[in-house]
């Protein structure tokens, strides 16, 4: 076992190829910014984020999330190549742990073959995507989790 979290997100990791810092502050900050929890003491639901819970944070790269179907075989051409991703995904780890409880942030071992188990509590899957983002708002751009 690698890693593994109590209550908390999974967050799949995709990183395009222009994919900058500031799309790594973007993801960091709405990750951990969602409401996505329900307020236990008033009830509300959709009222609190992970860091309100105190709940934890997995990573995990997922360099298949930007494939695409060439005929029947998958070409990941705009995924962010290895030698680029690994140190860009390390630094966005560490902006995740700056941003919380260093112990709440867990990762997995980039480019390995895993077996991820989840539990999907809800289940709620949110999407985030820089491309989209930036072309809807004037907030800076991220990377595509699920």
């Amino acid at each position: 076992m690698v890693s593994e979290i109590g209550p908390g997100l999974l967050v799949l990791v995709g990183l395009h190829e222009s994919d900058t810092d500031s799309d790594a502050d973007y993801i960091c900050r709405k990750v951990l910014n969602m409401r996505l929890f329900t307020n236990e003491s008033t009830g509300r639901g959709w009222d609190q984020n992970v860091m309100q819970r105190n709940y934890e944070v997995l990573l995990v790269s997922q360099f298949t999330l930007y494939g695409v179907l060439k005929g029947n075989k998958p070409d990941f051409h705009v995924a962010m190549p290895p030698q680029k991703a690994k140190p860009f995904y390390e630094s966005l780890v560490d902006k995740f742990r700056k941003s919380y409880r260093p112990d709440a942030i867990k990762d997995g071992v980039f480019g390995a073959m895993m077996k991820v188990n989840l539990v999907n509590d809800g289940p709620v899957t949110m999407q985030l995507d820089s491309s989209q983002s930036s072309k809807s708002t004037n907030e800076e751009t991220g990377k595509t989790i699920n």
